[in-house]
C-alpha cells in the first residue's frame, strides 16, 4: 500500500509554496512568449474593432475629380474680379451640375453653371462664387462679389493621393477608418484573427449564473467577470460553463482547441486544486505562486501550444490575476496594445497604504474631491470591493508602499 508521504511526494498540492516569481519576471515571459499570429480578411463596412494585420495603400485619387466644396455657381474667376454691391457684374447662367450629374457644357468668359456641394466642377471654370454673393435674376445672375482661382473647390487627391499609406498595421480600426477604407472602394482588409478563449470554471460549490446561493452553494460570478474582460480585450470567448472538481473532467476543459485557457478556481495547493498538477503532468507549468497579493497562488503554463492561465477562485484574485498576466496575453495575441486600458490619473493619498518589499500589491482605491482613499488589499473573496472602487494603485515590489500625502497614480476601472 502506498504510504501518505509517497502519494503527496510528486503532487503540487498540500505542500504550499517554496517561493513565488516576481511579478517582472512573468511579465518579461509572457512579452517574449506571446505575439499574434494568424490573418484573416474581413468585410470593411464590418472591420470597426479589429487590429489591421497589413497597411492600406490607397489605389486611387479622393477626390477623384475637381468638385465643389459650395453651393453656388461655377464661374471663371477673372470675370468677378472687383465685382461689389455698388458694383455688379451680371453673368449667363448655362446649366448646372449636381452631385452624380455633372454639367455637359464647358464654362466659358462672361458664363455660370449653377452648381452644388461636392458636383463636378465644369471645364472652363476655376472657382466657385458661393450664392450669397449674388443675386439670381432669370437666365442670368449678378455677382455682387469676387472669388479667386481655387477658391471653394477641391482639386483630385486634395484628400488622398494615389499610392498613399492610408492606414498602418497594428492599427485598431475606428468608425472612420471604416468610412476611409469604404471610400477608397476597398472591399476587405486583413485583420489580426481574434484570439479564442476557453474559460474553464472549476468548483463543486458552484452554481450557474442567474441561480440564486443556496445553503453552502455560491453563483459563480468569476465566468461571467472573465467573459467580459477576455470580450473587452478582443477575444472570441467560449463560455463552457461549471466544471466539478474532478481531475479528468478539468483536463478535458483545458484541452478546448483554443488559443487561451483560463481556469478559474483550482489553482493554488490546497486538495481539491488539480488544475496546476494536471497542467504539469499533461504540459509545461511555468509559473505557479507570483510575488503579489492578490492572486498569490496564480500560475501560467502551456498545454498543447495554447497559454494556459491558472486564476485564483477567490473574485477579486481572479480579477487581478488576468488584469496582470492572462489580459495582456490575449491583447497581444489579438494585436492590441499590452499596457492596460484603463486610463491614469494621479492623485495624493488621504491615508497610508502599507506594503511588503518583496511583492507587488494591488491596492483598489476611491478618488475623490479630497483625494485617494485606499478600499482593500486583502479581501481577495470581497468582490463587491471592485464596484465600490473607482480603480487601482499597483505598489511596486521594492516598496513599503506610500505614506499619507503621497501621490500615486490610479489606474480607473471605467470603460476607455
Amino acid at each position: 500500500m502506498t504510504s501518505p508521504d509517497r502519494f503527496w511526494s510528486d503532487d503540487v498540492r498540500m505542500r504550499g509554496f517554496a517561493r513565488r516569481t516576481p511579478v517582472a519576471v512573468v511579465l518579461d515571459w509572457l512579452r517574449s512568449h506571446v505575439a499574434w499570429r494568424d490573418v484573416e480578411q474581413v468585410s470593411a463596412a464590418q472591420a470597426a474593432g479589429r487590429v489591421l494585420a497589413d497597411s492600406i495603400t490607397s489605389g486611387i485619387d479622393v477626390p477623384g475629380f475637381v468638385r465643389a466644396m459650395m453651393d453656388g455657381f461655377a464661374v471663371q474667376a477673372a470675370d468677378t474680379l472687383g465685382a461689389t454691391a455698388y458694383n455688379e457684374l451680371p453673368l449667363a447662367v448655362i446649366g448646372q451640375s449636381l452631385p452624380g450629374r455633372p454639367a455637359d457644357v464647358a464654362v466659358g468668359p462672361g458664363q455660370a453653371v449653377r452648381i452644388m456641394t461636392g458636383a463636378a466642377l465644369p471645364a472652363g471654370a476655376d472657382a466657385v462664387l458661393p450664392v450669397e454673393h449674388v443675386r439670381v435674376e432669370p437666365s442670368r445672375i449678378v455677382a455682387l462679389g469676387e472669388t479667386s482661382p481655387g477658391k471653394h473647390v477641391a482639386c483630385r487627391g486634395e484628400d488622398i493621393a494615389a499610392g498613399t499609406v492610408v492606414l498602418e498595421p497594428g492599427r485598431r480600426l475606428r468608425p472612420q477608418d471604416v468610412g476611409v477604407l469604404v471610400s477608397l472602394g476597398v472591399a476587405s482588409v486583413p485583420v489580426v484573427r481574434r484570439p479564442r478563449v476557453r474559460i474553464v470554471v472549476a468548483g463543486n460549490e458552484l452554481l450557474p449564473a442567474g441561480s440564486r446561493p443556496n445553503g453552502v452553494l455560491i453563483v459563480d460570478s468569476n465566468g461571467p467577470m472573465l467573459a467580459a474582460f477576455a470580450e473587452r480585450d478582443g477575444a472570441d470567448v467560449c463560455r463552457a460553463g461549471i466544471v466539478g472538481d474532478e481531475p479528468e473532467a478539468i483536463c478535458d476543459a483545458m484541452c478546448d482547441d483554443a488559443d487561451v485557457i483560463l481556469v478559474s478556481g483550482g489553482s493554488s495547493v490546497g486538495q481539491e486544486d488539480h488544475a496546476p498538477r494536471l497542467l504539469a503532468r499533461d504540459g509545461e507549468l511555468i509559473f505557479h505562486g507570483i510575488a503579489m497579493r492578490p492572486s498569490s497562488p496564480a500560475g501560467i503554463g502551456t498545454l498543447g501550444g495554447r497559454l494556459v492561465f491558472l486564476l485564483p477562485g477567490n473574485p477579486v484574485s481572479c480579477l487581478c490575476a488576468y488584469d496582470f498576466f492572462a489580459g495582456r496575453a490575449v491583447r497581444l495575441l489579438g494585436g492590441r496594445a499590452w499596457d492596460w486600458p484603463y486610463r491614469r490619473i494621479s492623485g495624493r493619498l488621504r491615508r497610508k497604504l502599507a506594503s511588503m518589499v518583496g511583492r507587488v500589491d494591488y491596492a483598489r482605491v476611491k478618488v475623490t474631491d479630497a483625494g485617494v482613499e485606499p478600499l482593500a488589499i486583502s479581501g481577495a473573496s470581497v468582490l463587491s470591493s471592485t464596484t465600490r472602487a473607482d480603480g487601482f494603485v499597483v505598489v511596486p515590489e521594492d516598496s513599503e508602499g506610500y505614506v499619507e500625502g503621497a501621490d500615486v497614480d490610479v489606474f480607473l476601472y471605467d470603460l476607455p
